[in-house]
């Protein structure tokens, strides 16, 4: 499951909430991806200033619209997010973070370092598809488990670094990839070699594309996790077999196929809505645009 907070005190209450719940693998994040999910330069650096003397960069006079992240200050705030979660929750809970390739890949492989004290299940995403040669330096550097994908479409990207060992979870966007088909044959080939699933999966899939991830899940000898986002009424009522959610563990129906149909008169009643999410809109302090 997902947790997010302002700082490292409301992560760490989320995350208690959700180990009430029942889960056991959680993916922490302090303001999103590293920002605080605003363009409110003063709110981003309040929020950072409560990581402990973490001071982010100023911005120009004509600023920009956008979400700002400071790369540097978010670099700094991660190990003392997990330094603190682990003070106060220990070692018995499983710990996930999304970089989004939001850093250099020097910041990555120094931040992976970092990070191994704190023995994250697995850091997601240090570097962009287009930076993965990188991967093998932080190999040669970091024993942190790395998990990478969604932003992969064909062979080419992945091959290499189930290869070379540059990455121990493989997390695709299965409609990305082809389909159901690419995917189990991307799992055959990561068993293989050691590589563990964790399928994308969030807010924005359909309740058809999780039940497509949890049946290649089940399929598979080297599952390693299954991101979930937990579905509201309306999802469940225009999708009907959607899967259930109990203790931290998803659960498929014994329904043919997918298990899955969509109710179209339903589905009529919830057209889409426009416009472009805030978060995609990303930016450096002195307002460059940047990876949301």
């Amino acid at each position: 499951c997902h947790t997010d907070g302002g700082d490292e005190v409301e992560v760490e209450d989320n995350i208690r909430a959700r180990m009430e719940e029942g889960y056991q693998y959680v993916r922490c994040q302090m303001g999103m991806y590293g920002g605080a999910g605003t363009d409110d330069l003063k709110l981003i650096a309040t929020q950072l200033a409560r990581a402990k003397n973490i001071q982010p960069k100023r911005s120009p006079r004509s600023k920009t619209p956008g979400i700002y992240f400071d790369p540097d200050a978010y670099a700094k705030s991660v190990p003392r997010l997990f330094d603190h979660l682990r003070n106060k929750l220990g070692f018995g809970i499983e710990f996930i973070h999304d970089v989004h390739e939001r850093v250099t890949p020097v910041t990555a492989i120094n931040l992976a370092k970092t990070l191994e004290q704190y023995q994250l299940f697995y850091l997601e995403d240090p570097v962009a598809p287009e930076n993965i040669d990188w991967l093998k330096m932080l190999r040669q550097q970091s024993s942190t488990p790395i998990s990478m994908g969604e932003l992969f479409v064909n062979v080419n990207e992945w091959k290499p670094l189930i290869d070379n060992r540059l990455i121990d979870y493989i997390r695709c966007h299965v409609s990305t990839i082809g389909g159901i088909t690419p995917a189990r044959k991307l799992a055959v080939y990561s068993e293989l070699n050691g590589v563990r699933t964790a399928w994308h999966g969030p807010g924005d899939i359909s309740p058809v594309g999780v039940c497509a991830n949890m049946h290649l899940d089940l399929s598979s000898p080297n599952f390693g996790i299954q991101e979930y986002t937990p579905m509201n009424d309306a999802l469940r009522d225009v999708f009907p077999g959607c899967p259930e959610i109990d203790h931290g563990y998803a659960y498929l129906n014994d329904k043919p196929g997918l298990g899955i149909d969509i109710d179209e008169a339903k589905a009529a009643k919830y057209p889409c809505e426009g416009g472009i999410p805030s978060w995609t809109m990303a930016r450096t302090p002195d307002g460059t645009a940047s990876r949301p």
